[in-house]
């Protein structure tokens, strides 16, 4: 298994054990209900999505009988992913209690980094799944 694979499944059980504590505190004191954003980005883009990213690029090529078309790319996805999250979330978190255009403009910018995440796996994966077109 490749290491970015590893560490996609592994960060992905982080970010569900930190949802999951963070949806207890929640339901605890409700004055955290203000990040309820936090908690669902944390579950479905931390624990979903990184868990889906490293099991496909595991599972998939080995479906298809290529290899992983960028592996690279999977390494930087990773990164790009993982920054993205924990950058829109922290600044999310901060831009509830401490609203400013700044704090905006790094939440979208690190939001803006999740969505380019997301390009590099459909484009990963789609050039490792399709074959090329015969000449």
């Amino acid at each position: 298994m490749d290491r970015f694979v590893r560490n996609f499944i592994v960060v992905s059980i982080i970010y569900l054990g930190a949802a999951s504590v963070l949806g207890v505190c929640m339901l605890w004191n409700e004055s955290l209900l203000n990040f309820k954003f936090v908690h669902s980005h944390l579950m479905l883009l931390g624990w979903v999505s990184m868990m889906i990213y490293g099991v496909g690029y595991h599972v998939l090529p080995r479906f298809s009988g290529r290899p992983l078309r960028y592996p690279k790319m999977g390494e930087l996805q990773f990164w790009t992913a993982n920054a993205g999250l924990i950058g829109m979330l922290v600044f999310y978190a901060i831009g509830v209690n401490s609203p400013s255009d700044t704090i905006k403009a790094l939440t979208l910018l690190f939001s803006a980094a999740e969505v380019f995440s997301i390009v590099l796996f459909l484009y990963n994966m789609l050039a490792t799944l399709l074959p090329k077109a015969a000449h």
